[in-house]
């Protein structure tokens, strides 16, 4: 009876035992493959977007600065004893770009922001096969009644790239700068402490130097283009006689920015022969192999306060 009864129990064999084991492994392994790819991809959506919302700052500080480029503040009558409109002289024609007083003015190819920009690339790139930078000064005029001494206001703002790395030197790169400067030239110099003629200074209220933007910045380049939207050739510049004359045909500035992730974004590294291609307007193609993603954002920026005449 016993042994009639131990024939009919059931039970798995140790190859039966073995196949589910295996089955097993395949989906969980399946399993695990999918959660890998879906949460590499979400990180890559989220980091692009990262790279997208924190590159949107400075494309704002840059289509507001450039859409003020030549701006001239007019008061009219008025009972505050101040011009009807502003005293300050025009500098045009300067020996150096830094002291001009042209409402736009791009410089290709050059970093940093010297105190004078006769030197030419005054800061050293990382590698000499690098894009990065072009750089832009915008000028415009402002009033502020309040100051009785110097109520009309003209400011000049220049946006710039410098090298930067980590604090142990590795992982070169570029970051966008800021930095703000003010026409010092007082309504009727009663006090002899500045000049009649007036200067730039660096050490008003508004004013700083050197102000961060954003970090890793791979290019920036700035195209001035006339009424029909071509490029103006010779580069405006008012240092050039046959260039000056371009500064006042600028209707729009187009503006291209290549951002590079913070961290490592892909996988891999590109193989030889499929590496990350870089371009800009004017610049030849640059490619990449390392695993950084690179964004490029560009826009187009009116200039409705530069006028013919050749004042603002």
């Amino acid at each position: 009876m016993k042994k009639k009864y131990l024939k009919h129990i059931s039970g798995l064999t140790l190859i039966e035992i073995l196949i589910g084991i295996v089955v097993s492994s395949l989906m969980m392994a399946a399993m695990y493959t999918t959660y890998s790819i879906v949460n590499t991809t979400y990180s890559q959506v989220t980091n692009k977007a990262q790279i997208s919302r924190s590159s949107r700052d400075l494309i704002e500080l840059l289509i507001r600065d450039v859409r003020m480029s030549g701006f001239k503040y007019y008061l009219g009558q008025n009972s505050l004893g101040y011009p009807e409109q502003s005293y300050l002289q025009f500098v045009g024609g300067a020996t150096t770009i830094r002291d001009s007083h042209d409402p736009v003015v791009i410089v290709p190819n050059q970093l940093g922001h010297s105190i004078s920009d006769a030197i030419p690339n005054p800061t050293p790139k990382h590698n000499a096969t690098d894009l990065c930078c072009d750089k832009i000064h915008v000028v415009y005029d402002d009033f502020n009644q309040l100051d009785t001494l110097q109520p009309f206001k003209r400011y000049k703002v220049t946006y710039y790239a410098l090298p930067v790395t980590d604090n142990d030197g590795s992982n070169p790169r570029y970051a966008i700068y800021k930095s703000k400067i003010s026409w010092a030239q007082a309504r009727d110099n009663p006090t002899g402490s500045w000049p009649a003629t007036g200067q730039w200074v660096a050490d008003c209220s508004e004013c700083y130097f050197n102000q961060l933007v954003r970090d890793h910045v791979e290019d920036m380049e700035f195209i001035a283009l006339d009424r029909e939207g071509r490029r103006l050739l010779p580069s405006p510049s008012p240092t050039s006689p046959d260039a000056r004359d371009n500064l006042y045909k600028i209707r729009s500035v187009d503006i291209k920015i290549a951002f590079r992730s913070e961290d490592e974004f892909y996988r891999f590294d590109a193989r030889q022969g499929n590496e990350r291609p870089l371009s800009g307007f004017a610049r030849t193609i640059k490619r990449y192999s390392d695993r950084y993603l690179r964004d490029t954002v560009v826009v187009s920026v009116y200039t409705r306060n530069i006028l013919d005449d050749g004042l603002f």
